[in-house]
């Protein structure tokens, strides 16, 4: 088994540059069984759980190519199967939209209950009745959700919670259907807009992506496209925490600035010097922290996949943070393994006292998710001493070359099978 093992306190410097979006690309590439033609589709992360939903559409018989340079080509003209096994979707919680894409194109779907990161109760029954209102019927068997309809018929549908997963899923499956959607109270988040353009580019009409309501006039056809998809906010935020922690001088390239600006916004709070370029932000700390309160929010507020990371930041900082979960029950459960490298933390229900330290030191710890990994990765890289972590299969689901990029900035990590 894999481990990383940091030695910490190197102060990080220079440039990294920020790999595709991951819950953009989780959404995009199961979008794409629905076009008649092939899509290309550039700037994907090198991680698992693309790797993961390439294996799934070869097995329902689209051809697939993955590049070095990380494009993708899929030509799923020839799907013939619209089942995807529990064996195909374990590794990996956004195989859900294999749901609304699949039903889109065949009016059928059976796909198993997803897996991927299990950090509390994560229900798709705003997507399940989304699905219902287009006129889908819909039965769960031995874990696995079948769905089928005549036909698919647009509908005016109101989401009873902000749900990102399940905006994009009906989004995608309103494409085609008969007449009009309406998603009201839908969620705003950068992947949402960057999955609606990728469908708008294959022939299909949305607007309203990035607001609270899309419309989505459904079309009989959807054909083959080329597109980039947007740099990932959460690695970017990563990256900009860990120059904080560390007293670094690292610039983040290849990124949108505005979709930062609740992280830029906390790190000015706590004595970092932050600089916005066109495409890049410049991170500036001496180390020097101060305590700052955090709530997580749908966007635009501060992202809850860089809440572990920030927990990890404010251990450092000289007083006490609050921090609030908004978005999911029990996303703390990370937090002992934090405490094993030093950390003072103190939960709640939703909210996190943390008290900071003068020092953190290494320790053998375990990722229990893919954010919470980057969180013991960040506390590892301020830590006296050697941290070895693992069960990284988690941190390699959304983090690219993760330790190649932290070398180059100066960081003392390497992977180890020991």
């Amino acid at each position: 088994m894999e481990h990383l093992i940091i030695t910490g306190q190197k102060k990080l410097e220079g440039s990294v540059y920020i790999s595709g979006a991951k819950n953009a690309a989780v959404a995009i590439i199961p979008a794409a069984i629905m076009a008649n033609g092939i899509c290309t589709i550039e700037n994907l992360p090198c991680i698992e759980d693309v790797a993961c939903l390439v294996d799934t559409l070869k097995q329902l018989g689209a051809k697939c190519d993955l590049s070095e340079k990380n494009i993708l080509t899929i030509d799923s003209t020839n799907i013939n199967s619209y089942t995807a096994t529990y064996e195909s979707v374990r590794k990996i919680r956004a195989s859900y939209y294999l749901m609304g894409a699949l039903l889109g194109r065949f009016k059928k779907a059976e796909v198993a209950l997803p897996g991927g990161c299990n950090f509390g109760t994560r229900p798709i029954d705003q997507h399940i009745r989304g699905f219902k209102a287009l006129g889908a019927e819909i039965t769960i068997e031995h874990g696995m959700v079948k769905m089928s309809a005549k036909k698919l018929v647009g509908a005016p549908i109101y989401l009873d919670v902000v749900s990102v997963g399940a905006t994009i899923n009906i989004m995608i499956a309103a494409c085609m259907a008969e007449g009009v959607t309406i998603i009201e109270n839908a969620a705003k988040e950068p992947h949402i807009v960057d999955t609606a353009n990728f469908l708008n580019m294959l022939g299909a009409k949305i607007k309203g992506a990035g607001t609270d309501v899309i419309k989505i006039t459904g079309v009989e056809e959807l054909h083959g496209a080329e597109y980039m998809i947007i740099p990932d906010q959460i690695e970017a935020g990563t990256y900009m925490i860990a120059a904080a922690i560390s007293s670094g001088d690292v610039t983040v390239k290849n990124i949108i600035p505005k979709h930062m600006e609740s992280l830029s916004a906390k790190l000015r709070e706590m004595g970092c010097n932050i600089f916005e370029g066109d495409d890049s932000i410049r991170v500036v700390s001496n180390g020097n922290l101060t305590p700052t309160n955090v709530k997580t929010m749908a966007y635009p507020g501060f992202p809850t996949d860089l809440q572990p990371q920030m927990t990890a930041l404010l251990s450092i900082a000289k007083g006490t943070s609050l921090l609030t979960e908004n978005v999911w029950d029990n996303r703390f459960q990370y937090v002992n393994e934090l405490k094993r490298i030093g950390c003072n933390i103190t939960v709640e229900g939703r909210m996190a006292v943390i008290e900071g330290v003068s020092e953190l030191t290494g320790a053998e710890v375990n990722a229990t998710d893919l954010r919470a990994g980057a969180a013991l990765v960040i506390a590892g890289l301020a830590a006296i001493g050697s941290t070895k972590i693992g069960n990284i299969k988690y941190i390699d689901r959304g983090y690219e070359k993760i330790e190649q990029k932290l070398s180059a900035l100066g960081a003392n990590i390497v992977r180890s099978a020991e």
